[in-house]
């Protein structure tokens, strides 16, 4: 699988997927640049995590293409996938660590499930990690015994273990104090320019996504509402980005539900 040959390493080519006769993204397209930061966003329920399991390969489109590095991830088998997977990291919402292990354990599992390391190699990678992320001195304590933002941090350890081409981020602000957001939203733009990865955040927080990513895609709908820069999408004219974007109460999605008219309902001789 060459790396040179593409400059996106992920394109979603006319994807469809749904549950049953529930269409959660239709003829969906867009690349994700290589070694930049793509941030995947849109209002809840618009199929954004969908994309990342996706490209992970939990779930398959029912048409379409999805390609890593130029080939296509819905067609692999098994043992594709599973080599394919080896070149992703994920970050989950919240972090997911194990709960019975510590923080040196959490992010030495990859290497212990995936490679055939010396535990000496091991220790050394997972210290090198865990420094990365400022973590290293709490390389002994238990999930339990530290922050949100620490435990967010020690999830970005882990996804980073293997050296991934690609590392997901699913909601990595949610939850987070003001400082510990800056700081996860820094450590993501600096372990992607670092490292040379390719990363794709998927998040709500508008500001502080749009000071990391280099590109933006807004899902609504089941496709692509707009995509650009942070910059273009701010003087977006288009009425639902520009309502998602500055935040509006109303606008294309509104702010009250469907309902008869405020008279009707009042007026109580009304039948």
């Amino acid at each position: 699988m060459s790396i040179s040959t593409h400059t996106a390493l992920v394109e979603l080519k006319d994807l469809t997927f749904g549950y049953g006769d529930r269409v959660i993204l239709k003829n969906l397209s867009f690349n994700v640049p290589r070694g930049k930061v793509t941030a995947l966003m849109g209002v809840s329920g618009g199929g954004k995590t969908t994309v990342l399991r996706l490209i992970g390969g939990q779930i398959r489109a029912s048409q379409g293409q999805l390609l890593l590095d130029g080939e296509d991830i819905t067609t692999m088998r098994q043992t594709e996938l599973y080599a394919a997977r080896r070149r992703m990291g994920m970050l989950f919402q919240f972090g997911a660590l194990f709960t019975d292990m510590s923080v040196f354990d959490n992010v030495a599992f990859p290497l212990r499930e995936h490679t055939g390391l010396s535990e000496d190699l091991i220790r050394d990678i997972v210290l090198m990690k865990l420094d990365a992320v400022g973590l290293r001195g709490a390389r002994d304590l238990r999930p339990s015994e530290i922050s949100g933002g620490m435990s967010r941090r020690v999830a970005l350890a882990r996804a980073i273990a293997l050296d991934p081409d690609l590392i997901m981020y699913d909601e990595p602000f949610a939850g987070l104090d003001p400082i510990s957001l800056g700081t996860a939203a820094r450590l993501i733009r600096r372990l992607n320019d670092s490292l040379g990865i390719t990363s794709v955040v998927v998040s709500h927080d508008v500001t502080e996504t749009f000071e990391i990513a280099d590109h933006v895609v807004i899902l609504a709908n089941g496709g692509v509402a707009a995509q650009g820069t942070p910059a273009e999408l701010r003087v977006s004219a288009d009425p639902l980005i520009h309502q998602f974007v500055h935040a509006l109460s109303d606008g294309p999605v509104p702010f009250h539900y469907p309902a008869p008219l405020a008279a009707q309902d009042y007026d109580r001789r009304t039948a």
